[in-house]
């Protein structure tokens, strides 16, 4: 897949439901247990790895960004979209936001100690994923912690509409958690946990945890 085509369509179809999104997002943490104990462990390793900004990347509205501060972690967020920076910007105005891609950061190597993707992977094709990870590893500081989560499974489908029902145009990819962990280890990553989410419902999520080589 044309790797500007992918991002245009990503890019346009979040800055096309980016209020709507925002709304069902409200709360999301508060019913996933899971989740808020993969973000509190991941906000502990990257106290114990001396604190430092850290960057949630495809932060969406911001809502995952806001909850790391909560938990005293110097997060920032950037995303494709750019009505969801603004939306982030309008519901969190003392963080910071930014329009950016993850398939080239605009961040100083080893700049951030930690780097958290929820759920933001599942629009990069599987070709696209090596150049992303390499990123991530390069911004990532020696020994600095990263948080994947992602839908669960070996299927890609295309969504046509959502949130709210509004119009979208992009895939969603499902993978499997040793396939994520094969490209982590091949970008320089050790890998340590992950945690499947929901087994038995028919799209279960994962989130895994790895530290960059130094």
């Amino acid at each position: 897949m044309d790797a500007d085509r992918w991002l245009a369509d990503t890019r346009t179809s979040y800055d096309t439901v980016a209020v709507s999104y925002a709304d069902q997002m409200h709360g999301a943490l508060t019913g996933a247990p899971y989740l808020r104990a993969a973000l509190a462990l991941f906000a502990d390793l990257v106290h114990a790895a001396g604190d430092g900004p850290v960057v949630d990347v495809g932060c969406g509205p911001g809502h995952v960004t806001a909850h790391l501060r909560d938990l005293g972690v110097d997060a920032f967020g950037i995303d494709l979209s750019s009505a969801m920076v603004d939306v982030a910007r309008h519901e969190h105005p003392r963080l910071r936001f930014e329009v950016g891609s993850m398939t080239d950061l605009e961040l100083a190597d080893a700049s951030v100690v930690g780097l958290l993707a929820f759920w933001s992977l599942i629009h990069v094709p599987d070709e696209a994923v090596p150049t992303v990870f390499g990123q991530f590893r390069r911004v990532l500081r020696p020994g600095g912690p990263l948080l994947l989560g992602f839908h669960v499974g070996e299927e890609s489908r295309l969504k046509t509409q959502g949130y709210g029902g509004h119009p979208m145009n992009l895939h969603v990819h499902r993978r499997r958690p040793d396939q994520v962990a094969a490209w982590l280890n091949d970008a320089g990553f050790s890998v340590e946990a992950h945690l499947l989410i929901d087994p038995d419902e028919g799209v279960p999520g994962a989130v895994l945890f790895a530290r960059c080589v130094p």
